[in-house]
């Protein structure tokens, strides 16, 4: 455990930015999943869904959750899903 102040305040900031973060994560992958489960029935309904998925990974990418070329690859996967067969 910190014992200098600024360690303790250095803890919290770090704790809310983690809720941030973890938030931001679980949007994400819920879109992803939804995606994903959609596209085994109905194409087209999932590629309804791939513009506010694109959006949500495009904001995470945009706030540092997650790097450039992790949502470059999420998106371009999502998409070759949701086109195939």
């Amino acid at each position: 455990m910190p014992i200098i102040k600024s360690a303790k305040k250095a803890i919290r900031g770090s704790l809310r930015k983690k809720a941030f973060n973890d938030r931001q994560r679980h949007a994400m992958k819920d879109v992803i999943k939804k995606i994903e489960k959609t596209a085994k029935t109905d194409k087209k309904e999932a590629q309804k869904l791939l513009s506010s998925a694109f959006a949500i990974i495009d904001k995470t990418a945009k706030k540092g959750v997650i790097k450039k070329n992790n949502a470059a690859r999420k998106k371009s996967r999502l998409s070759k899903l949701v086109k195939s067969t």
